[in-house]
């Protein structure tokens, strides 16, 4: 069958923007000291814990705020950030001691009373954060001292670095209550390498570096003057834009606008894997009613009727690759070595007519992202008689679908938040919470005792157990991971990471 690449999108008008713009531009940023970029997703909040997991909200949260502890992304080591030492007490208690000496960006002071203020503020249920799971393992906080605190676990839980180096930055507690979330995104306060000036939400922001910034910290000292970020919905503009000087960095360039790209002497173009996955996920439980994914003679024929390799190869190219779980393969835990389904589309026939559909199915799809990756899916499926009818929906529609029990089953992604650890994914989709649609008492008892064994060892084993288990019973189809194709003036300094936090704090001009 013919696949076409996943992300062809725009090629034709970006290829005219590279003809209709073939002369030579000075670039302004490196002269001006200004970073200019540009993407398309739109941040509506710039409150990180109200941010709905989008990637550019990530990382405009990791220029203007600071977390507790950073992991090296080289040396994968936790290293202190706005703590200088951290020591556990025992399995649920956890001990920091604080930097000294830090200015948030309105010039208060930074103490323990706002490390204790934003973990109790963000794990109280009560104040719904976007994304509970980040904090919902903490019991709450403590002031030891001016610059001393103590983190209570609710059980032992030793993914606690990763999370504390992720997902949660430390906001001045006194601006915090006085502005609430609202205000906070429209007057970002925090400690970080950047302070942030002509704020609109959802279009654009300026980042001016921060002169009082922590010296010899992990993240370095900031050299490049100001960023100011701008929401550019098309592809095509983006690439007027930056061929004319007016934006130094994009990403999420199309394969053939980035060979286009690559053409260009003074652009530099890099393919980077990234740590985010793709997968089907199925109701295998019957949830919102009975459905045909509940047999998993079915499930099982869905998976052998996708050609995984031959799609990765053909439609994501660059830097992909298929992947044997349910995870991403850095994440600690994420065993490889669990059943497969090799393509075999004359076995998925058999399988179907083995479950009461020897003439094939007419079935519900939905997705919400990759159209062109959704619908190759669906032609190899109806090769083998799976008549997929395609629902497509924004992402809140699509997952209130999911959790009615509508979809019988789901083309999905996740990037599991830049957490490398295997429990973010498995904590948010098969523990018995909103994502979890196969609720199965036998994973989500693994997950949970996983989740708070100390021994490293041990909590492998277990998460290989939940792994094989999610693969036997086919409660999720593993397909592949991604990768981004960033563009950017040669001028630039720039390495990109597979958790997709684009490090601008480290970059620099030549």
């Amino acid at each position: 069958m013919a696949i076409r690449s996943i992300r062809q999108g725009g090629t034709a008008i970006a290829a005219a923007a590279l003809v209709a713009l073939a002369t030579g531009s000075a670039w302004a940023g490196k002269k001006d000291d200004t970073l200019n970029i540009g993407w398309s997703r739109v941040v509506e909040s710039n409150d990180v814990y109200f941010n709905q997991g989008v990637r550019e909200g990530m990382i405009v949260g990791r220029l203007l705020w600071d977390n507790l502890v950073e992991r090296n992304p080289t040396t994968g080591q936790y290293e202190p950030l706005l703590a200088t030492s951290y020591k556990w007490v025992n399995e649920t208690t956890l001990d920091l001691e604080l930097r000294q000496g830090v200015k948030f960006h309105n010039g208060a002071a930074f103490t323990a009373e706002d490390v204790v203020y934003t973990l109790n503020w963000t794990s109280n249920p009560d104040n719904k954060v976007a994304v509970p799971i980040m904090v919902n393992w903490i019991k709450n906080a403590e002031k030891l001292g001016d610059y001393s605190v103590r983190i209570n676990l609710k059980q032992p839980f030793p993914a606690a670095l990763e999370y504390l180096n992720a997902a949660i930055p430390i906001y001045p507690h006194e601006y915090y209550a006085k502005v609430g979330t609202k205000g906070m995104s429209e007057a970002p306060v925090g400690t970080g390498p950047y302070t942030a000036s002509n704020v609109q939400p959802g279009r654009t922001i300026t980042l001016t570096k921060n002169p009082n910034y922590i010296v010899g910290g992990p993240k370095g000292t900031p050299t490049i003057g100001k960023i100011v970020q701008r929401t550019i919905a098309e592809e095509q503009t983006q690439v007027a834009e930056l061929l004319s000087g007016r934006l130094d960095w994009m990403w999420n360039a199309t394969p053939d606008t980035a060979d286009n790209l690559r053409k260009r002497p003074n652009l530099t173009v890099v393919d980077g894997e990234t740590m985010r996955i793709g997968f089907i996920s199925f109701n295998a439980n019957g949830t919102g009613g009975a459905n045909p994914m509940q047999d998993i003679r079915v499930r099982k024929a869905v998976a052998h009727a996708i050609d995984r390799e031959g799609i990765t190869k053909a439609l994501i190219r660059g830097s992909a690759r298929v992947i044997p779980s349910a995870c991403y393969p850095t994440q600690f835990g994420c065993a490889q070595d669990i059943p497969q389904y090799a393509y075999d589309p004359a076995k998925a026939k058999a399988l179907l007519a083995e479950a009461g559909f020897a003439n094939g199915l007419d079935i519900d799809l939905f997705g919400y992202l990759d159209r062109p990756h959704t619908e190759a899916i669906m032609n190899q499926l109806r090769q083998v008689g799976i008549r997929p009818n395609l629902q497509w929906l924004q992402f809140g529609p699509m997952f209130a679908a999911m959790q009615q029990g509508k979809a019988p089953f789901t083309h999905l992604t996740t990037g599991a938040w830049s957490i490398n650890d295997v429990s973010i994914t498995l904590r948010g989709s098969f523990a018995g919470g909103p994502w979890d649609i196969a609720r199965d008492q036998q994973v989500i008892d693994l997950v949970l005792g996983a989740d708070k064994i100390v021994d490293q060892a041990k909590r492998a084993d277990l998460y290989k157990q939940v792994l094989t288990r999610i693969n036997e019973q086919v409660y999720w189809l593993p397909l592949n991971t991604y990768y981004i194709t960033y563009a950017f003036t040669s001028e630039l300094d720039f390495t990109p990471h597979p958790d997709e936090v684009a490090r601008f704090y480290q970059s620099k001009w030549k």
